[in-house]
């Protein structure tokens, strides 16, 4: 009997120590065990209540909280990568951009591309996709120009007019009175955000402010990921590439932007490309930036 008793002590002891009960529980057990005693229950039931209440506290303490999946995040969901990577989560479980593993096989020739380099590519992701493989010097890489390798327009390649010096004199011009009207019809339909709208109706009274506004408003737009104050051949591709079949001036323009040849236009170049003087361009991206977000 003695022991029993000793027996039954020592599981008493290992549950209060294992799984930390309260007072309140160690109060309430101890008086539902004593209370069981006065009753006069044989030890050997007494035994098989506390080996019940261990039983009843491992289960609980091995069930995962409720909300622990719910918890969990992707680590990819707030990883921005650009065109021709992939967000992956590496084996220490850090979210980080790699090159596209493959690209989806095309075989409707509308979804082919012409590059900076006049070679007819199956689509866009396969140009973004080499790219990336030479920027990280991977032997998938099948020149080392082509860190640099951009879309130039969409469709096969096809032999374009030369532009004239005469037609690249006036480019400038129409360029600016392009992008104005462009920024105009936005506001118009009120998509643009109010700083910007402000800057066209600013435009309207003031001619002055017609071109200079409208070359911030676009140089800001196309300051994609990151925002870094430039402009990247790549990033020109919204404009470059709609209008290369009906404006064979404009990659020879907007190259002739990049003045340095470090494939990066700054606010200051492409107003020079523009002719538009200096002192009337303000940078206003950050403007952009909270209006979109």
């Amino acid at each position: 009997m003695i022991q029993l008793k000793l027996f039954v002590g020592t599981l008493v002891l290992l549950v209060l120590c294992e799984y930390s009960i309260s007072i309140e529980d160690k109060m309430r057990k101890t008086k539902k065990f004593n209370k069981n005693k006065s009753d006069g229950l044989p030890d050997h039931i007494l035994e098989k209540i506390l080996i019940k209440t261990m039983e009843n506290e491992l289960k609980i303490n091995e069930r995962p909280p409720e909300n622990m999946e719910m918890t969990k995040q992707n680590p990819c969901q707030k990883k921005h990568c650009s065109a021709g990577r992939e967000c992956k989560v590496n084996e220490i479980g850090v979210a980080e951009c790699v090159c596209v593993s493959e690209c989806p096989i095309e075989t409707d020739d509308r979804r082919k591309v012409c590059s900076n380099y006049n070679e007819t590519w199956g689509s866009d992701c396969e140009i973004y996709r080499m790219r990336c493989n030479c920027e990280e010097d991977s032997s998938k890489c099948q020149n080392p120009e082509f860190k640099h390798l951009h879309v130039e327009y969409y469709g096969a390649c096809k032999q374009l007019p030369k532009c004239s010096d005469s037609e690249m004199s006036d480019f400038p011009r129409r360029m600016r009175e392009w992008l104005y009207n462009i920024m105009q019809d936005l506001a118009d339909r009120e998509e643009l955000g109010p700083h910007f709208t402000k800057m066209v109706k600013e435009a309207e009274t003031n001619l002055t402010k017609r071109w200079s506004n409208a070359a911030v408003w676009k140089w800001c737009d196309l300051d994609g990921h990151p925002h870094d104050r430039a402009v990247s051949r790549h990033e020109l591709f919204p404009i470059r590439a709609p209008l290369q079949y009906l404006e064979h001036c404009i990659a020879p323009f907007l190259n002739k932007c990049d003045t340095n040849n470090d494939h990066m236009v700054t606010l200051v170049e492409w107003g020079d490309c523009l002719e538009i003087p200096k002192d009337t361009l303000e940078e206003d991206c950050d403007y952009l930036r909270n209006e979109l977000n």
